[in-house]
């Protein structure tokens, strides 16, 4: 009688049987599907508050009812970063789960907000666009527009676009004109490692800086635009550095995005990403994003978030890798949903121990005044 759980002979049953495989590849994608993700979850304080916790996101009006109530908020609300990064997370699945670079992600918005613990979250992805890569045959480029919606009116509460790499089952040939066989649509837009493409060198002896930097006094609405005035009469940029880092550890790289059923292996099989180039799981990059997020925002008096724009992440991030933040102030206008508060677009740029850009992206936010 065979013992199957004998190690060498359990070891020849695996040689030869079938390995069911999870996730989709690009061919399995057209352009105008609607694919309706099954998982879902419910928001919850612990999910929220676990989230802003690891992440260093430590606005009082997410946490306390008084600050709420400040805020115009009936309650503590959920972050919107936690809202971003359930919303990617149930879709990673059917989306994204086989693997292949995140390009980025743009337009992010909140159209119902505030949103409160106790929401059922379901989420719906179309395709808008599918490519093929140009510096990667094995590859195609697809991209979808996703909408986080309450389960039960059907309010859109987070939508964003975002464009991954995905594998393709057999890599693409051209017919010798640069034509793609299948009819998709070619990219040349990509490096080889997967990020945007950068601009030839035209002979300059390096990039073009301003004379000065300058940091704004405070965190006031008032004060970003003191900080840009004062750079208009200069040869300036308002642009700072934040003094908080985060250390990745097992649980910002594997239990949150677990929390939020992100099921890419990247985060949580040690085994599978033995051989990658990080040699290891690395950091959700909702994780990272909202690590250096969360340290811009302990140097303003955040009001609300607005949106954001042209994300992108630049490396991996890995256990024992920590985030700082770079903020480079870009604009402020008096205009918000408030008198209490004026409207200021960012760039933040997160980045790690060795100075290495690992994400970045154009944020717009309302800033209290102080005069409020």
């Amino acid at each position: 009688m065979t013992d199957w759980t004998d190690p060498d002979t359990f070891a020849q049953v695996l040689e030869h049987v079938e390995t069911k495989e999870k996730g989709n590849c690009f061919e399995d994608f057209e352009e105008g599907d609607v694919i309706e993700h099954d998982p879902g979850l419910t928001l919850t304080q612990f999910g929220n508050e676990s989230w802003m916790s690891q992440t260093l996101n430590h606005d009082p009006a997410y946490w306390r009812s008084d600050a709420a109530a400040e805020r115009g908020f009936d309650e503590p609300p959920v972050h919107p970063d936690y809202l971003t990064a359930a919303t990617l997370g149930i879709t990673v699945e059917d989306l994204s789960e086989k693997g292949g670079y995140f390009l980025g992600r743009t337009d992010v918005r909140f159209p119902t907000a505030p949103v409160y613990t106790g929401t059922e979250l379901h989420v719906e992805s179309e395709v808008v666009n599918r490519a093929t890569s140009s510096s990667r045959p094995e590859y195609g480029i697809v991209s979808w527009r996703t909408r986080g919606k309450d389960a039960e009116t059907g309010d859109v509460l987070c939508s964003y676009e975002r464009t991954n790499m995905i594998p393709r089952r057999e890599p693409m040939a051209t017919d010798g004109s640069g034509e793609r066989t299948d009819g998709s649509r070619s990219s040349s837009e990509l490096r080889s490692d997967g990020g945007a493409a950068t601009a030839e060198d035209d002979g300059d002896d390096g990039p073009e800086l301003p004379e000065e930097f300058i940091a704004p006094e405070g965190g006031y609405f008032e004060d970003f635009v003191g900080a840009l005035e004062e750079a208009d009469d200069e040869n300036a940029a308002v642009a700072y550095r934040h003094e908080r880092g985060r250390t990745q550890d097992d649980v910002t790289v594997a239990s949150l995005p677990l929390s939020t059923l992100n099921t890419a292996k990247q985060h949580h099989n040690v085994d599978v990403m033995s051989d990658s180039p990080s040699g290891s799981i690395v950091t959700y990059g909702d994780v990272t994003r909202s690590t250096a997020l969360g340290h811009a925002r302990s140097d303003e008096e955040t009001w609300r978030e607005v949106g954001f724009d042209d994300e992108s992440f630049h490396t991996f991030v890995a256990v024992g890798d920590t985030v700082y933040a770079f903020t480079r102030v870009l604009e402020a206008e008096a205009d918000a949903s408030s008198e209490e508060a004026g409207t200021v677009t960012f760039e933040h740029i997160a980045f790690n121990q060795d100075d290495e850009p690992v994400y970045s992206g154009t944020r717009t936010a309302e800033i209290r005044k102080r005069s409020n």
